[in-house]
């Protein structure tokens, strides 16, 4: 079964959240496998 994670981050915190992604993983719950993304054109900041 596959499910589609939409993320919306507060404005001003997206690099911020790349930051930990890059550091930490994406930490998500055993079991489920990160499969692909894609970011839109205006998330930059």
């Amino acid at each position: 079964m596959l499910f589609m994670v939409i993320e919306r981050f507060k404005d001003g915190k997206t690099k911020e959240i790349y930051r930990r992604f890059q550091e930490e993983g994406r930490m998500m719950p055993e079991g489920l496998k990160y499969i692909d993304s894609w970011v839109e054109v205006n998330c930059d900041e």
